[in-house]
Parts: structure tokens; sequence; C-alpha cells
């Protein structure tokens, strides 16, 4: 959720949705997204909308989010009825941030019941939070399974001290099996979370990285490569010469070395920076975001999505509670997405997945690149010829160039 907000058109105060919204509705899901905009340390990449106890400033309150939080549930539920969309259970909820595990186990199970009360859960729907290593222990574990989280997925990102340290995570890589081993006992499924290509960080970091992380046998794997994103401390410190700058081609090299150890330790990929032990332990909330469902995004700076209607709260948690205190919609703006930028999107996200893309649902400039893509070996020839576009491993890397060549200009 990057901190700076995109441009809409005004968002209405009682946040009613067009008609468009409601097309089709039945046959889509309905996931959740929770954002907990607090951290106790503002990592040197992050340029998500979180903040630490001294940037909140009056007004805002981590003590008082939980109440704050499900009073946009309450608000949902109205604008959706309101709005003519029909009655859904949760599919997926998933809690991130921020560090959701740095407010109480119990405020997170109160948001979750109130949500659950306002629409039902369908039955094995999967519930998943966020947590740093350092964030948790067995009881607020404890607490989180009982209030029915399914999931876990813990902010690992290297098992190098010396990475860490550029990164400006708080915890010891002594602490990631400890949680792991917490979170099982409790009954929770297992995900952990890796960057690869910090400045400093060498190929033989990023491999004992990688066995540490395979070394407690998660169920699930994303390995993100780090984006240097302007106004971060960390953008400072390259512009300035303090720490080396991103190469691609590590950022390459470290990709394969990832596939290579992940696939060999019986994970499967299914989204271009995603591997699961087995299809069911895939996130299924990310999924979601992916095959275009619809979802609700609660808390500041959080976008929601229904039948093609995008829209994004105000960014501050202060200004965020205001308006939900007032009985107003806190979205900043929102856009309706028309035909023509609806099928980009779905042909954008749809070419990361491992099911991958029908050839026949590309327009005809589109179809006609398949074979060049194969001939370059981005694509597999199998899938290609049984009418489905699957990337290869270097298609991978090169995905937006492949994505590019199939979407009409």
């Amino acid at each position: 959720m990057p901190s700076v907000l995109p441009l809409g058109d005004p968002a209405p105060s009682d946040g009613l949705l067009p008609a468009q919204a409601a097309a089709g509705a039945a046959d889509r899901a309905f996931g959740l997204y929770v954002h907990i905009p607090f951290c106790a340390v503002r990592c040197g990449y992050c340029d998500f909308n979180t903040y630490t106890a001294t940037e909140l400033g009056g007004g805002a309150s981590q003590d008082a989010y939980a109440g704050t939080a499900v009073s946009e549930v309450d608000l949902a539920a109205r604008v959706l009825t309101a709005s003519g969309l029909p009655d859904r259970p949760l599919s997926t909820v998933f809690f991130g941030g921020g560090t959701p595990t740095l407010l109480p186990a119990e405020d997170l199970a109160l948001i979750l019941r109130a949500a659950i009360s306002t629409w039902g859960i369908e039955d094995g729907a999967e519930v998943t939070t966020e947590a740093n290593p350092d964030s948790v222990t067995p009881e607020s574990l404890a607490v989180l399974k009982a209030a029915g989280f399914t999931r876990v997925s813990f902010g690992m990102q290297s098992a190098v001290p010396h990475v860490l340290k550029v990164l400006d995570r708080t915890h010891s890589p002594a602490r990631v099996p400890q949680v792991v081993r917490w979170a099982r006992e409790a009954g929770l499924a297992v995900s952990l979370d890796l960057i690869y290509g910090t400045p400093g960080e060498s190929l033989d970091d990023w491999r004992l990285s990688l066995e540490t992380a395979l070394s407690y046998e998660p169920d699930h794997i994303s390995a993100y490569a780090l984006i240097v994103e302007d106004g971060t401390k960390l953008a400072a410190q390259i512009r300035r010469g303090q720490v080396p700058g991103i190469d691609d081609d590590d950022h390459a090299a470290k990709y394969e070395l990832a596939d290579q150890l992940i696939t060999a330790a019986g994970l499967g990929w299914y989204e271009v920076s995603n591997w699961a032990r087995t299809p069911e332990q895939a996130c299924r909330h990310n999924l979601a975001y992916w095959r275009g469902d619809d979802w609700w995004g609660i808390g500041p700076g959080a976008h929601s999505h229904v039948g093609g209607v995008r829209w994004w709260n105000v960014k501050h948690p202060t200004a965020y509670a205001g308006r939900l205190g007032q009985g107003v919609s806190p979205a900043a703006g929102r856009e309706t997405l028309d035909a023509e930028t609806r099928n980009v999107e779905r042909v954008m996200l749809a070419a990361r997945l491992s099911g991958g893309l029908r050839i026949d649902s590309l327009g005809d400039a589109g179809r006609r690149q398949v074979a060049g893509l194969i001939a370059d070996s981005l694509v597999e020839p199998t899938a290609a010829f049984r009418g489905t576009l699957v990337l290869t491993l270097k298609g991978r890397l090169l995905a937006d160039a492949v994505v590019r060549r199939i979407l009409p200009d």
C-alpha cells in the first residue's frame, strides 16, 4: 500500500457506489483487507502508509484503533446494502500493515469478530495476519487462533544480521524459528516473507537466507525484490553513496536461485513472487486481488475494489478517525474502471500466475505475439499449444516485458 494516494474523482461522503458495482456481484467472491497503520520503527526501505508512535500526533491513538476500524465495518455494510450489493460471506480476511500484531491480539480479534458478525464467513475461509517476529508471543498467537485466524505471515526478510541492519529490521534471526514453532503449536499455517537485493547482500547471503527459511518448513514463501522508493531513508543513503545501488542482474541471479532452492524444497510457484507447498496453501486473499474479485479495505490509506469501482481512504489515522466519527465515508477518492482498463489489468495480473492466461482472451495483436514469445523462451510452448500463456522462468524475470508485448498499444 504505497503512501502516496492516486489521483481520482472525489468520493461521495455517503460512500454509495455506482450501479456498475452491483452487476454480477453474486458471482464474485468478497474479501476484507484490514490495514493496521502502526509500526514500532519505520524501516528504511518502507514506503507504506505506516506511523510510529511519535509520528501519529494528536487525535490518533493505537488504543482506540480497533473501535474505529469496527466503525468502518459498520459503514461498509450499510454502503454495500444501500448500493444494491447482495449479501455475501467473507471468503478471505487479511490483516496487513504496518505491523498488525503491534496491536493487542484481543484488538485484532475484536475487528475480526465484528466483520464475521456483519457478513458471516465461508467454511474453511482463509484469515491471515502479517506479523514481525518480535511482535508475537505464544499467548497472542493462541488468542488469534481462537478468534478465527488460520494463517500468519512473518516478515523474516533475511537471516543475515548485516542485511537486516540495512533494512532497519528490529528482530534477531534467532527469533524466527521460535515464532514459527509457536505459530504451529497454536494451529496456524505459516508463511515467510523474504526480500532480496538489499545493498551489500551477497549471493551467498541470499542463499543462507533461503536455506534458513526453508529449514523451518513453511507452508508458503514470498520472495520480493527490493524496490527503492523515492523519499525513503534507503533512497537517501543510496543517493549519498552510503550504500550501493540496486543492480538488475543481481536481482535476476537471486530470483533464479530462489526458484531453484524453493522448488527443490517441494514448494511450487503460483505467482511470480510466491511459492506454496500445496495449491491449497497459496494465499487465497492475494489470489482474489489478482483475479479481480471484490474486497473492502478497512483503515487509513486502504484501497477497496467492488465491481470495477476502486477507492481509497484518507491517509492519516487522525483524519480517518475524524471522518468515521462524523458518520461519513473515509474515502478520499475513487475511480470507475472502463472495460479497456479492466482488461489491461486482467492481462497484467493473470499473466503472472502459474495458471496462466487464456490466449483466446487476447486481442488479435496479442495472439500474434505468442509465437515470438515461445521462440524467445518466455512462455511454455506445451501450455501455449493447449491455449494458455504460462511464463517460463526467464519469462517470470521479464514478466512486465511479456505483458507489454501482448497488450495493445
